[in-house]
């Protein structure tokens, strides 16, 4: 498992393209078809999968057809507190 220090944006942008990748393949939808469904190009999304270069926008289209757009709601969300001593702290 590659730890955080180890990732750049060049590998979470593959790492999400593999991803979506196999979620569309999961879904047994073509290219083409997801194309269809999202209003992404079908040149973009192969784009996508091969390099992992997309359009913030397309991503979500994407990501909502896959039925993947509740993490991006979570991105850079309040994580809360991380240990009791916080809380104690009064650090909420």
């Amino acid at each position: 498992m590659m730890h955080d220090y180890f990732k750049t944006p060049s590998s979470i942008r593959n790492k999400i393209a593999m991803n979506a990748r196999a979620q569309r393949k999961a879904r047994k939808l073509s290219v083409k078809r997801l194309a269809e469904m999202s209003g992404v190009s079908y040149g973009s999304i192969k784009r996508f999968e091969a390099s992992g270069e997309i359009a913030l926008t397309s991503l979500l289209k994407i990501a909502i057809v896959l039925d993947c757009a509740d993490a991006f709601e979570q991105l850079f969300a309040d994580a809360g507190p991380q240990s009791i001593q916080e809380i104690i702290d009064g650090k909420l």
